[in-house]
């Protein structure tokens, strides 16, 4: 309990906590619209090479080279200083909240930030996502540790500061909260002081992001409003994507298998040179098979493509994200499921049209309820789908469509034994780690915390 002037025993202030998490806000908002902008700065490095004058093949082979190295750098980063900077690092957040892992936020504050522009900035099919959540609750866990905050206090800030990098990486602050409610619900100490700091922080990394970058959603894709005789195309599509997701998550961990296979009989600079060559030559080639992909799912939403070139973006961005992630390079997994289910969609709604006539902007919408419903079967966190959704694109009138989808995709998910994937990497990790997750806590739980433990914490 608190005492007369809302003080832990033990601890600081509500008052106080509510500063810090606030500061640890402002902190990650602006390290996240940097790295974003470096991001896209960096990501412009192919245009070096459209002034010089060399044939085609040469010019393939030096964009092939340089991409090559710059994966390859981020991987020696990761490998020479900080191994749990590789991938997401939701899972290595996860992992910390259950006091499984630690945050070793010297080191993975810059490989996450370097290595992740090296990696961006390839052309590798990964999202920026991953990296400020990390890196947000990096930071949370360098003031926790200066102001001596307690367990629960630390743990509670390590979720506010990855919300924050979640609201700086998409200028999606609510998605930011429900993504504490919905994807930590076993971890996060759920309390008035914790929640309320989780919302302080993605608030103010929101604020100070859109102060920086500018307001408005990160992918604005406009459509109209559909009629009611649309909703049963959406349930469709949500079965459908309910099968993608099992399809991507048991292929994107047996990808990171293999990989490490293949590293261990050989090298493990060896997968992440041939990525990043072929990515190099896919920026010319393929630019729609390259990058996290947030452009391509905004123009593809109103590209009337054939249906052979729909399956072809779809087959190509799936294996590449594959390939991609599995480098070990540092780089989330949210964008590139975004672009891949507004691929789905478009392909799905223009097969749809070859039946029925679909009202004016309903491939569109159909593509915008695809991003929610692969989040929701990939990730199995449907809220976070339906407002992550509507907060990127501002197609806040396709709320119903949205949900429908999202639904839908998280109980075919269910229905086929899908796994959440954070989940299933955290296993994967703590499996290499030689750790062993504790069993699920019995009896009256909040948050993953026994009530019997939560009472004792908030007592000492």
């Amino acid at each position: 309990m608190s005492g007369a002037d809302g003080k832990k025993p033990g601890g600081v202030s509500d008052a106080a906590y509510y500063a810090i998490s606030i500061a640890v806000g402002a902190v990650v908002g602006c390290i996240g619209t940097i790295f974003h902008l470096s991001t896209d700065a960096i990501s412009g490095w192919p245009g070096l090479f459209t002034g010089l004058d060399l044939p085609a093949f040469p010019r393939l082979v030096l964009m092939g080279v340089v991409a090559a190295a710059m994966v390859t750098a981020a991987v020696w980063l990761v490998r020479t200083f900080a191994p749990e900077a590789g991938g997401s690092g939701v899972q290595e957040i996860e992992g910390a909240l259950e006091g499984l892992r630690p945050v070793r936020w010297r080191r993975v504050l810059p490989v996450k930030f370097f290595g992740g522009l090296l990696s961006l900035g390839s052309g590798l099919v990964v999202g920026r996502e991953g990296p400020t959540i990390h890196m947000g609750a990096s930071v949370a866990q360098a003031a926790g540790e200066w102001l001596g905050l307690s367990t629960r206090d630390l743990r509670g800030l390590l979720a506010a500061g990855g919300a924050a990098g979640l609201a700086a990486a998409f200028n999606a602050p609510l998605a930011a909260i429900l993504f504490v409610i919905e994807e930590t619900r076993r971890q996060f100490p759920y309390g008035l002081r914790t929640y309320s700091a989780v919302i302080f922080a993605s608030v103010t990394s929101a604020i100070v992001t859109e102060s920086i970058a500018g307001v408005g959603p990160d992918m604005r894709i406009l459509v109209p409003d559909m009629p009611l005789l649309m909703l049963p195309a959406f349930i469709g599509l949500g079965v459908v994507l309910g099968l993608v997701g099992v399809v991507f998550n048991r292929t994107l961990i047996w990808s990171l298998d293999a990989a490490r296979t293949l590293g261990l009989r050989t090298s493990f600079y060896v997968l992440p040179a041939l990525v990043g060559l072929t990515i190099g030559v896919l920026l010319v080639l393929r630019p729609e098979a390259t990058l996290g992909g947030e452009k391509l799912a905004v123009t593809l939403a109103h590209e009337n493509l054939p249906l052979l070139v729909l399956a072809g973006i779809v087959l190509i961005r799936f294996v590449m994200t594959m390939a991609s992630y599995s480098t070990g390079v540092p780089g989330g997994i949210f964008a590139p499921i975004l672009a891949l289910a507004t691929a789905v969609g478009v392909l799905y709604g223009t097969t749809l049209e070859t039946l029925v006539t679909l009202p004016a902007g309903g491939v569109a919408a159909l593509a915008i309820a695809g991003m929610g419903g692969l989040f929701s079967s990939t990730v199995r966190a449907p809220l976070v789908g339906m407002v992550l959704v509507v907060e990127l694109t501002g197609a806040y009138t396709l709320l119903v469509p949205v949900i429908l989808t999202c639904v839908f995709s998280h109980l075919v998910a269910e229905a086929l034994g899908g796994k959440p994937i954070y989940e299933v990497l955290l296993e994967r990790t703590l499996r290499l780690a030689g750790q062993t997750p504790p069993p699920p806590a019995q009896g009256d739980e909040i948050g993953g915390w026994d009530q019997r433990e939560r009472i004792g914490t908030e007592k000492s």
